[in-house]
């Protein structure tokens, strides 16, 4: 009678045992968290304050991931930090670095990728971000002649880029690996001309133009062709930034380019981890206003040049700054130390 009893606990336990094993074993649905999604009065908003006089965001992107069309797995991201649609509501200008996603299947100048060219084109008309086509110029690496009619044709070349794609403006580089023939101030402004006769201000073509430049001596007469003239003020050969320091990258420009075109900009790639270098103001002071050291990023924020109030301030390979904790938590905070809300 005994071992009978037994014999049916065992037989209970056992039951009990396969049923919690089947309940563990049971798929259930995922609860995904979904993006916070805004109104259509948010994204009016902001597009009228793009439209406002604030000190504008200046950014090099060079993340988003590859996922229909390709095979590079190593790029197929989940994460927003890869993708357009994880960019800053306040990022002004995308200066697209990793090159332009597009539609278009073979094509040399461009990218198929069919998300990342969704996610773009929402973020130019939801958000207001600019796009713009980033080149390191030269007429060498490009194929065209080097005469007053090959530059002529390679500024085509590079305006149709913009138009072809329905993007917002071009933004020249002029790097000291520009070539030889563009490496001297004169033909670098001719090339400006010829592409401010299409795009930029002289055009009335409503396009964007941009000159961004390390350490050249610019050619003074490429002023009134251009929206902003970037400078890459960037943390290099030393470990640490100040507001002298963008004073005398100012001052350089200073005989013909007004403050309200002038960008600042730092160098994400070596220095994202903390928003940049070590920061001093002209005044001597090093901390933020919780009382931290300040980093040049944000130091970049707060510094106007002694002539006027500048255009704005930016970083190359913004997009590290994602992963610091905070999604583009040192960006954003920046970009409300330039541009305070109001309560």
């Amino acid at each position: 009678m005994m071992k009978t009893k037994l014999f049916n606990l065992m037989l209970i336990c056992l039951a009990a045992f396969t049923v919690s094993c089947e309940k563990q074993n049971t798929p259930e649905a995922l609860q995904i968290q979904k993006p916070y999604t805004y109104s259509d009065q948010y994204y009016a908003n902001l597009r009228a304050y793009k439209k406002t006089d604030h000190q504008v965001f200046y950014g090099w992107f060079a993340a988003y991931a590859h996922k229909e069309g390709v095979t590079a797995e190593y790029k197929k991201s989940a994460s927003w930090g890869e993708h357009f649609a994880g960019l800053p509501d306040s990022l002004d200008f995308c200066s697209l670095w990793m090159g332009i996603p597009s539609l278009k299947q073979n094509d040399s100048l461009t990218t198929y990728n069919p998300i990342a060219y969704r996610e773009m084109r929402e973020a130019m008309e939801k958000k207001g971000i600019k796009m713009l086509v980033p080149t390191i110029v030269s007429v060498e690496n490009h194929g065209f002649e080097k005469s007053d009619e090959g530059l002529k044709k390679y500024a085509k070349y590079l305006t149709d880029m913009v138009f072809d794609n329905d993007l917002d403006g071009l933004d020249l580089d002029w790097e000291p690996t520009s070539g030889s023939y563009l490496n001297t101030a004169a033909n670098f402004g001719k090339l400006v001309e010829y592409c401010g006769a299409i795009v930029g201000p002289k055009s009335n073509s409503g396009k964007y133009f941009v000159v961004d430049y390390y350490t050249h001596t610019l050619p003074n007469t490429i002023e009134p062709y251009i929206d902003y003239l970037v400078n890459q003020a960037y943390t290099q050969g030393t470990t640490s930034s100040s507001a002298a320091f963008l004073q005398l990258r100012y001052n350089l420009v200073s005989s013909w380019c007004p403050p309200h075109k002038f960008i600042v900009t730092e160098n994400f790639g070596d220095w994202y981890e903390n928003g940049g270098s070590p920061f001093t103001e002209a005044d001597g002071n090093i901390l933020n206003k919780f009382g931290l050291q300040m980093y040049s990023l944000e130091g970049m924020a707060r510094w106007n040049p002694t002539q006027g109030k500048k255009a704005g301030f930016g970083a190359f390979y913004f997009d590290r700054d994602y992963n610091n904790g905070v999604p583009y938590g040192f960006v954003r905070r920046s970009i409300q130390v330039a541009n305070p809300a109001i309560r």
